[in-house]
């Protein structure tokens, strides 16, 4: 791998943003032949120190996760405004949204983004480390997402 590159060729999550997230977990549990998830509501955004295209945002988002082996299909419904989810939905109805990269050094990553200007447009903290979604609908046709996870919380036993 070059060492400029993204840092990561592990995909974490596959996304699609939709309009009503319980309909979404029918057609796809059905599909799938899964049993629903649970639907998790994020906090808001001002509480894990997100921020949408260099503002503070109070927006949150419904989730649910189906579990495919080694990559997650996540579903996400925007709640309020101003978030990369709403931009998403708004721009391109129900679709994929983001692949997801669990990366460490996401700063590099991000250093690296930048350079092939693909700008950060939404990041924020999760309780297990941090993402930061980037647009790079132009350059390879769809949003990235990073995820990097606290070292600390990376237990070995």
């Amino acid at each position: 791998m070059q060492d400029n590159a993204l840092g990561s060729q592990t995909v974490a999550q596959i996304a699609i943003v939709v309009n009503n997230i319980e309909t979404a977990i029918q057609r796809w549990s059905a599909l799938l032949g899964m049993s629903a998830p649970e639907i998790i509501l994020t906090q808001p955004g001002t509480e894990v120190n997100a921020t949408y295209r260099g503002q503070p945002t109070h927006a949150q988002a419904k989730l649910a996760f189906f579990n495919l082996g080694q990559v997650q299909l996540e579903l996400i419904e925007p709640v309020g405004e101003n978030s990369a989810w709403k931009e998403g939905l708004d721009k391109n109805g129900e679709s994929a949204h983001h692949i997801a990269f669990w990366v460490e050094g996401m700063q590099r990553s991000v250093d690296f983004l930048k350079s092939q200007d693909i700008p950060m447009i939404q990041r924020g903290d999760m309780g297990e480390g941090q993402y930061a979604y980037f647009d790079a609908q132009e350059s390879v046709g769809i949003m990235i997402e990073l995820l990097e996870r606290k070292r600390e919380s990376r237990a070995e036993g």
